[in-house]
């Protein structure tokens, strides 16, 4: 059964100022009708104008994501965007009054409390999901950030981050499920290191800026007279720095809150997407500007399927058109090595090919035996195989040759082969053959999902009588 759209039962107000401009601003969730997605209006500015939230109008991710819009702007969106996805909630009117969204305690806490007393609505109409099939990479290396989507069931997240320094190195997050995101990932608050505090505060760049929206690391030797200077400029009685390495501004909620907080960045920038993701995102050292650098690679992977034709369904179950005993007399493989069960379909520039994995293949005894996994090599060498059937169909006596392979290229594998699995093959020209070589792509699926990806070169071979 379909999931359903949801949406706020009323309209429910969050106050505070905003972190970087320091305006004091009201922000207020509405209610909205099915298919509307998320949209911001400054009921502030002439016109009311609106923004829709979507990566195509982001304009900055230097401190946070800023869209723009209609001549209107709004900074600081990733808190508020991630509440509502966190929530289950997928179309609701942001209006605020300001320029900015309040920080708040600098986490989601306070928008999901506020979704939470204003209670969940659910529509008619279906959710827009989609469905991450095969790995999408995206890396930054100046910033040794690698980020991936691959397939899986649920929406999972799993971030990795390394400051490179004492007080806070390597630490992980993962949130298995989204309904785990009110308890777990909701109170994470955003983090600074205060060499970073003191240059944002010099140049007049956080004035919303308190110790109480942000947890800040302390990397360097620091004096007391730094100390009470720092109590003076946020009104503090005194402060100082605990154990942790952090300002005693606060508590952590978790030892790995950092990583957590950065998971809900990883929620909200993702949310401009537009739809809800079925697929396990695992992300290292991610930002503001990666992650929405990544949802666009996102996007580019959503509009090619869009308009790529659909693989014509084949039945598995069909009459071959070669069984395995007419497979033996074209391929000189044998049992264990020979990897292909049968032909379902051949053409001058195509074949499909068929691979029953069983529990009884003999590499299963070596590989992963606890959680057997096809090796992908062998992967590799079933499509080989399928492919030289096609190389070897354009001869008129295919006993008489054989198919040396010269190249393979772009291999990719997007999902592991597991017993009980039925791989399908299919291969085609990428040229016509010259020289007896013979130029291939090809992909192998479970299903309706593709597996792996490979492009091949081969040459036809006359064998010595």
């Amino acid at each position: 059964m379909a999931e359903k759209q949801q949406t706020l039962k009323k309209a429910v107000t969050i106050s505070g100022t905003g972190l970087h401009t320091g305006a004091y601003v009201n922000l207020t969730l509405n209610p909205a009708p099915e298919n509307f997605g998320f949209r911001f209006r400054r009921i502030d500015l002439d016109g009311q104008p609106e923004i829709k939230a979507d990566i195509d109008f982001v304009v900055d991710t230097s401190r946070g994501t800023t869209l723009e819009a209609n001549g209107a702007r709004v900074n600081t969106v990733e808190h508020t965007l991630a509440a509502l996805t966190g929530l289950g909630i997928d179309n609701c009117l942001i209006e605020v009054d300001g320029p900015e969204t309040p920080i708040q305690d600098g986490s989601a806490k306070a928008f999901a409390t506020a979704i939470m007393e204003a209670g969940i609505q659910t529509q008619g109409a279906d959710r827009k999901y989609y469905e991450i099939k095969t790995n999408i990479n995206y890396s930054y290396p100046e910033k040794s950030v690698e980020m991936v989507a691959v397939p899986a069931e649920s929406y999972e997240i799993s971030v990795l981050i390394d400051f490179e320094t004492k007080v806070l190195g390597n630490q992980s997050a993962r949130m298995r499920h989204i309904e785990d995101f009110p308890e777990q990932i909701a109170p994470c608050r955003t983090f600074v290191f205060l060499h970073e505090l003191e240059y944002l505060l010099q140049n007049d760049l956080i004035k919303g800026g308190d110790l109480n929206n942000a947890i800040v690391f302390v990397n360097r030797l620091i004096s007391q007279d730094e100390l009470d200077r720092l109590a003076k400029l946020f009104d503090k009685p005194s402060v100082s720095v605990k154990e942790e390495g952090i300002l005693n501004n606060l508590d952590l909620y978790f030892p790995n809150e950092p990583a957590r907080h950065k998971l809900l960045d990883v929620v909200g920038d993702l949310s401009l997407l537009g739809v809800r993701l079925k697929g396990h995102i695992i992300a290292h050292r991610p930002g503001h500007h990666t992650n929405v650098e990544f949802a666009r690679q996102i996007r580019k992977q959503m509009q090619e399927e869009k308009h790529t034709p659909a693989v014509p369904p084949i039945d598995v179950n069909q009459e071959p058109v070669y069984d395995i005993n007419a497979i033996q007399r074209i391929l000189p493989h044998r049992p264990p090595f020979l990897l292909i069960d049968k032909i379902l379909d051949i053409g001058k520039d195509y074949v499909v090919g068929l691979k029953n994995v069983t529990m009884n293949e003999p590499f299963f005894v070596g590989h992963f035996p606890g959680e057997p996994v096809m090796p992908g090599v062998l992967q590799v060498e079933a499509m080989a195989q399928a492919g030289g059937i096609l190389a070897l169909s354009q001869v008129p006596d295919p006993e008489n040759y054989t198919t040396y392979f010269l190249k393979i290229d772009k291999v990719r594998f997007r999902q592991k082969v597991v017993p009980g699995d039925t791989l399908v093959f299919r291969l085609k020209m990428l040229s016509p053959i010259r020289r007896g070589i013979v130029h291939m792509e090809g992909s192998a699926m479970v299903g309706s999902k593709v597996v792996m990806e490979a492009e091949m070169m081969a040459q036809i071979v006359k064998t010595n009588l």
